[in-house]
């Protein structure tokens, strides 16, 4: 049983969890929501499931969330930071923008492709839900920016087109790979995940006119 001196305020003013076992306990219920969701969808997907796929009593998930809506915005916000932040540069050394780029959209695949359920439920929610629509547009912004950085870093290392507009080709590229990621996983267009990731790349590559690091310094 969960006592008060396992959970203390949020910023919310709802109870988060404080101690170590009640970050597992809400750890276990985020990954049973995640089973749930995935199995019956999200109208057909039951709090006292939920509870029973995490081992706990149907009572200790409100300790924890409010509602099946929240619990379901904490499954996409975690799917959503691995998707979003890989980290490729930090972990590999690597500075290559077109290695980068390949490992990037690599491990983006990767992860639709083993969350590939999820994002079918989501895609379902946002149709039906504000606020789940607006955490979709927040999830699409968040790539444009990240990558509308990564490209007008590159033009100013004279790596990539100058003429091409940042957000403009962020958007192009990121929905284009995306919505690949989209019909290859979830809809189930044939095609070999290796012939995915080598199109995609290219179309980066071809796009942004971009130049291996190594001929920079032979620019005129």
């Amino acid at each position: 049983m969960t006592t008060e001196n396992d959970t203390e305020n949020g910023q919310s003013g709802r109870l988060a969890p404080k101690s170590k076992r009640g970050m597992r306990t809400r750890n276990a219920l985020i990954a049973a929501a995640q089973t749930v969701f995935e199995r019956d969808g999200f109208l057909e997907a039951r709090i006292t499931d939920i509870s029973k796929e995490a081992h706990v009593a149907s009572g200790s998930f409100y300790t924890y969330f409010d509602s099946k809506e929240e619990i379901f915005a904490a499954v996409v916000e975690q799917m959503q930071e691995e998707m979003l932040h890989p980290h490729v540069r930090e972990r590999t050394g690597v500075s290559d923008p077109r290695i980068l780029i390949e490992a990037a959209n690599r491990e983006y695949l990767q992860s639709y492709r083993r969350n590939a359920r999820l994002m079918a439920v989501f895609e379902q929610v946002a149709q039906i839900d504000d606020e789940f629509r607006a955490l979709r547009r927040d999830r699409s912004n968040a790539f444009v920016e990240r990558n509308a950085r990564m490209i007008k870093r590159l033009q100013e290392q004279g790596l990539a087109d100058p003429d091409l507009d940042p957000n403009v080709t962020a958007l192009a590229l990121s929905s284009m790979v995306s919505k690949t990621a989209y019909s290859v996983f979830v809809l189930d267009a044939q095609a070999p995940f290796d012939q995915v990731l080598s199109t995609v790349n290219q179309i980066w590559i071809n796009a942004l006119q971009l130049k291996p690091e190594a001929d920079k310094g032979q620019q005129v």
